[in-house]
């Protein structure tokens, strides 16, 4: 298993409860597929650097994660398709 980290953005425009759901989902697609999570934080509201989906601020979270990569396929996939993330990065970490 090789560690990843992976940073994600969600809609800012939707209520304390839908984020905190839209980071379990996420986490949730992380674990079915073996991943285990290693570290996670909430980062919070912060300013984009550019207007992404007509949004200025969105919700920053990291999570650092030891999975295969068809778990890292999975969570892009899923990113991709989930409409409150606007946008995902996944980095190999070095051993």
């Amino acid at each position: 298993m090789k560690k990843y980290e992976i940073m994600f953005i969600v809609r800012p425009t939707l209520d304390e409860a839908s984020i905190k759901k839209a980071f379990e989902d996420m986490k949730k697609v992380l674990t079915d597929n073996k991943a285990k999570i290693l570290e996670e934080q909430e980062m919070g509201q912060k300013d984009l650097a550019y207007e992404m989906k007509k949004h200025k601020t969105g919700y920053y979270f990291l999570l650092v994660v030891e999975a295969e990569s068809e778990a890292i396929s999975e969570f892009n996939r899923i990113a991709n398709i989930n409409e409150d993330v606007i946008r995902s990065l996944v980095t190999k970490l070095e051993s």
